[in-house]
């Protein structure tokens, strides 16, 4: 089935209905989004004072539980990149209004793999009338150079189990990605019990950080903690202008010379 044109969101308020249609069949970071968004008037005239747009995801904040004193995993949301209309409009009985809304997609909005959820939300303002909001969850893909990392892994006999954004301390977002592989064969099957990666898209390059689990203690969730406290050693950091497959080569070299 075919994601071109999919409706992002519909939804109605008073005689005003709004449609948000993405162009695209998919997200890709550094990339751009092409949005229609279709305003229909109904019965009588509406005066609209705005519509924002917003690409939104989320990731995991620990936060402490007082009563209990544990640290509880609960889900924050972000705003990526935003528009709204510079002005007001009215819109008259059966009219309809489209206006086309290009979204440049940060280069660290998170891949839409395991539990991550990326999101467009479209808000309607209407003068004294709650405000609708729709939400649609969106698929985001690798980018060629992510995409080549994540081959030459799989290549070597490592599967992704997990992915999570998790909240992180001391970089520009408030959270960071972290990629869980498993080795089901080949020749880190055996000796390593887990791979964690984290990238981080900077203007010189990919920054890269990695972490082995060898002796099946298990390291989940640990690796977004070290990298805010500054104590991850293990790190990579790609150039922009390099292809698939030479950023999956840097990788599994980088990874062969520390850890094997």
């Amino acid at each position: 089935m075919s994601f071109i044109n999919k409706t992002l969101s519909s939804f109605g308020i008073g005689s005003v209905k709004v449609d948000s249609v993405l162009h695209q069949e998919a997200l890709y970071p550094g990339q751009k989004a092409n949005i229609t968004i279709h305003v229909y008037g109904g019965g009588e005239q509406q005066e609209i004072d705005n519509i924002h747009l917003k690409l939104c995801c989320r990731y995991i904040k620990e936060d402490l539980d007082v009563s209990s004193g544990t640290l509880q995993r609960k889900h924050q949301s972000h705003t990526l990149v935003a528009w709204e209309l510079p002005y007001s409009f009215t819109i008259e009985p059966r009219e309809s209004k489209d206006f086309e809304v290009e979204l440049d997609i940060p280069w660290n909005t998170p891949i839409t793999v395991g539990d991550t959820k990326v999101w467009v939300e479209t808000d309607l303002d209407i003068h004294k009338t709650p405000d609708p909001t729709d939400k649609e969850i969106l698929t985001v893909r690798p980018d060629v150079i992510m995409d080549g990392v994540f081959s030459a892994l799989e290549n070597k006999g490592l599967r992704i189990r997990q992915v999570e954004c998790e909240a992180v301390d001391g970089l520009p977002l408030p959270y960071v990605q972290e990629f869980e592989f498993v080795p089901v064969d080949g020749p880190y099957h055996g000796q390593w019990r887990e791979l964690e990666l984290v990238s981080h898209y900077t203007s010189d390059g990919i920054q890269m950080w990695f972490e082995i689990d060898r002796n099946r203690q298990g390291t989940k969730g640990m690796l977004a903690s070290l990298l805010g406290k500054g104590e991850l050693v293990h790190h990579l950091s790609i150039p922009l202008n390099v292809d698939a497959k030479q950023a999956g080569d840097l990788v599994i070299h980088y990874l062969e010379e520390v850890y094997t």
